[in-house]
């Protein structure tokens, strides 16, 4: 049995193991409010520019009168042979089962297109070392020729990294991010275009996601191929997480603000463009693209101070159930050495 130095000791250690958990809980926690105001913050962008798309379809050409196929590169849909996937991905860990999650909902979408061409851009640290440990790293460059004389090095292997950027994310991230997949796209390197993320609604409405980025479909609708849904212990844990950091649980209301985009550019009206409206909806769907992945990458960021917000808040709880269990041991110990005394007293004074 530890003798009471010994566990004392082990107190002071886990006093300071819960500092530490408990000051992570709160940074994850202001992160967390920052990260919701940013998402919010750009939804009326994406909202305007949605329904001007929309306007622009009922005025644009955008499918051939002949042959009924779409104008724009990124509208034609192609039979799936060559995929690119975008992994959003964490760059730290002690976020619970956030960046898990993630990667078994790619291992499980890879194994559902098995025997296709998968190219990955992984965004995350935790992401990116998980791909590398399993798939070859394509290098610029450094392509291999097959017999065919075509270029591809492997079935799956990862072609791009993008690593730091989600502790300051901003649009021109995601806009180097679409161009490189639009490029992709429009070059026929890939057939589709998918992105695997954390959809954060709010602190105990979320859910891993598998959504169409290209090619486009219905502007406005997104296409989950996969989702996964929280399960009721971990929105228990997250809402009692929520609750001791005083972050809100619901999602925040912005219907007023939904409705006054909503309203923009939808009027059963003739309008008058400066460019011509074929013109101005090819030059705004890599915006599209754009806005969409710069969405997926803040809802990701948001749910993963969320999910470090949860395991922190959780670790500290353990902390102190332990601290607990200590105290009482070292108690008993006490007692111990204390009737163990006594003992000795009365036999020597008996003896005499």
């Amino acid at each position: 049995m530890a003798n009471i130095l010994d566990i004392r000791r082990r107190i002071r250690s886990v006093k300071n193991t819960r500092q530490i958990t408990k000051a992570m809980k709160m940074v994850s926690a202001a992160k967390l409010r920052r990260a919701q105001e940013r998402a919010l913050a750009g939804r009326p962008y994406a909202q305007m520019l949605t329904n001007v798309l929309k306007s622009l379809v009922q005025r644009a050409e955008i499918y051939s009168p002949e042959t009924r196929e779409p104008l724009h590169p990124l509208l034609v849909r192609r039979p799936e042979k060559s995929i690119t996937l975008i992994v959003v991905s964490g760059d730290k860990g002690l976020a619970g089962a956030f960046n898990t999650n993630i990667v078994k909902a790619a291992a499980r979408f890879i194994e559902s297109k098995r025997g296709k061409n998968i190219d990955i851009e992984a965004v995350g640290r935790k992401g990116r070392d998980y791909f590398r440990r399993r798939y070859k790293v394509m290098r610029p460059k450094a392509q291999e020729q097959n017999g065919d004389g075509s270029t591809r090095a492997a079935e799956i292997q990862i072609v791009g990294e993008q690593v730091g950027v989600l502790n300051k994310i901003a649009f021109d991230h995601a806009r180097e991010l679409a161009n490189a997949v639009i490029e992709r796209y429009t070059r026929g390197e890939a057939d589709a275009v998918y992105i695997i993320f954390n959809e954060f609604k709010s602190v105990i409405s979320q859910r891993v996601v598998v959504d169409t980025v290209l090619p486009i479909g219905e502007i406005g609708v997104h296409e989950i191929q996969q989702a996964e849904e929280f399960s009721e212990e971990a929105r228990r844990r997250a809402a009692e997480a929520a609750v001791h950091s005083g972050v809100g649980l619901r999602e925040a209301d912005t219907s007023e603000a939904d409705k006054k985009a909503a309203s923009f550019a939808a009027s059963q009206v003739d309008y008058i463009y400066e460019q011509p409206a074929g013109e101005l909806f090819r030059d705004l769907l890599p915006k599209y693209v754009a806005i969409q992945v710069y969405r997926a990458l803040l809802e990701s960021v948001a749910a993963e101070h969320a999910a470090r917000m949860t395991a922190m808040e959780s670790a500290t709880n353990n902390a102190s159930d332990m601290i607990d269990d200590l105290t009482l041991a070292m108690n008993r110990v006490r007692q111990a050495k204390i009737t163990k005394e006594i003992i000795e007293i009365v036999s020597g004074a008996a003896a005499l």
